[in-house]
């Protein structure tokens, strides 16, 4: 038996998956993000751990026996969080996320300091990776600063509340501008640009490789026969393709979780940091991956159905299986700032062309439309970048929305397969991950493809009118920029 664990955003899932890969059950425990200021976004880690115990203190209630038989546990975890800790380990301060924007003025800072920064890890500073959020800390709180020890990421402090053990894996690390991402280790020049040094960082481990033990007392606590062995496990967008079997080089997904990932996987370290694209390691070896990234997709639809005070399923609903015709309204979804192409932390969204004769319906599809079109800016990105997409497998929360794929169909112009398991593809390449620890399989043994229930494919019909549409969109963000300032 195989426990993957997965540390989001809005949520920590806990699946458990058998020796035939056949998920047994799982449970999501809900976190909240605080945000003390405009553009701040943060998590207690502690919630992190509490959430875990959590989930899996009711999996225990449902399925004893087989927690019981728990081998081995993986984790996944939202990426590029500053989680700082003290001489005891403890937390200073609360967790600065990934879609935290306050270091935008620290990014050019960290680029002037280190000028092989791009070509070294692969990216540009951005605000939400990690290393920049060091810089605002040194800056606006200096003793919190002085008094770090050690500096993970979300899943690794999970791992350090579980095990006692510092690891981190490589496909997280890549995300945190302080990893030599062609070497597959940490940059001595990149952790003495932020005022750190090794000393600070967690030891570095693939994600299929043995990654500590679990504690005596959770041991336990879960009635386990012994001390599951941990993964390395993997951030967030990897562990999803471990999930999806997304491991050999031309394989690609798109994700509609918080924020939104057009991935695809390589064989080969590719930086093209020019129209903001990550290119980070993969969980496995010798493998690595170029990703499109933007900051608020399926929480887009979160925040609108938040304003209007009802569930999403409600405000889905009347649109049906497929769109007519883009919307007369657009929707720009940059809540949180925008990743790629723009690399703008201090840009917000809006919606433009409202009239009289436009409801609730015709601002919902926007808002979907919106999230299509920053994908479709990502695709090209990646093309720019040399990799052209043919067809992707769609994860995460948005894709039980049948109408938001039509759309994604339409807009991107190539197909895309919904999945039998498209809500767990994170957690489930955890528990692979943790597999492969304990057996030492080969991956391409275990990390295989999913069925795919549906393709679905771009409506010519309506093919014209999406590229008009696409087009007219992307006249918008000059101007919003521009009066932005």
């Amino acid at each position: 038996m195989f426990l993957g664990l997965d540390i989001g955003t809005s949520s920590v899932k806990a699946l458990l998956a058998d020796g035939e890969q056949r998920v047994l059950a799982s449970h999501d425990v809900a976190l909240t993000v605080q945000r003390p200021h405009p553009g701040f976004s943060e998590q207690a880690p502690q919630a992190w751990v509490e959430a875990v115990i959590s989930a899996v203190d009711a999996l225990k209630a449902t399925h004893p026996k087989e927690i019981a038989a728990v081998d081995g546990i993986g984790l996944s975890g939202q990426m590029h969080g500053a989680v700082l800790l003290g001489a005891d380990h403890q937390p200073l301060r609360p967790a600065i996320l990934w879609n935290d924007g306050r270091s935008h003025a620290e990014c050019a800072e960290l680029e002037a300091k280190w000028p092989d920064l791009r070509r070294v890890t692969g990216n540009k500073a951005m605000p939400g990776f990690t290393a920049p959020k060091l810089l605002w800390v040194a800056r606006h709180e200096p003793a919190i600063f002085a008094a770090t020890r050690l500096v993970v990421l979300p899943k690794a402090y999970v791992r350090l509340a579980l095990t006692g053990e510092a690891i981190e894996e490589m496909s997280d690390a890549a995300g945190s501008l302080w990893l030599d991402v062609g070497r597959r280790d940490w940059s001595d020049a990149a952790l003495a640009a932020t005022g750190l040094s090794r000393e600070a960082m967690p030891r570095l481990v693939e994600g299929s490789d043995p990654a500590g033990r679990l504690r005596g007392d959770l041991v336990a606590r879960w009635g386990m026969a012994k001390a599951p062995l941990f993964a390395g496990g993997a951030g967030d967008n990897a562990a999803g393709a471990v999930g999806l079997g997304a491991i050999r080089p031309g394989s690609a997904f798109l994700s509609l979780g918080t924020s939104g990932v057009l991935w695809a996987t390589t064989d080969r370290f590719l930086p093209n940091p020019a129209r903001a694209v990550h290119a980070f390691c993969h969980a496995v070896p010798k493998t690595w991956h170029q990703m499109g990234v933007i900051l608020s997709a399926a929480s887009s639809l979160a925040w609108i159905a938040g304003v209007l005070q009802t569930k999403e399923s409600a405000l889905l609903a009347p649109l049906g299986d497929k769109p007519a015709a883009p919307s007369p309204v657009q929707f720009l979804p940059y809540l949180s700032g925008e990743r790629t192409p723009h690399d703008d932390a201090v840009i917000r969204g809006a919606f433009t062309g409202l009239a009289h004769e436009n409801g609730r319906e015709a601002m919902v599809q926007a808002v979907l439309e919106g999230v299509a079109f920053a994908f479709a800016d990502c695709r090209d990105a990646l093309a720019a970048a040399g990799t052209e997409i043919a067809g992707a497998d769609v994860i995460g929360g948005g894709s039980r929305s049948r109408f938001w794929l039509e759309i994604l169909a339409n807009v991107l112009n190539f197909p895309v397969y919904r999945l039998a398991d498209g809500e767990t593809g994170g957690a489930f390449g955890a528990a692979r991950l943790a597999r492969l620890a304990v057996t030492g399989e080969d991956p391409l043994a275990v990390c295989t493809p999913p069925h795919r229930i549906e393709t679905i494919e771009p409506d010519p019909a309506l093919a014209p009118a999406y590229v008009e549409a696409l087009a007219r969109w992307r006249a918008l963000y000059p101007a919003l920029r521009s009066a932005a300032g």
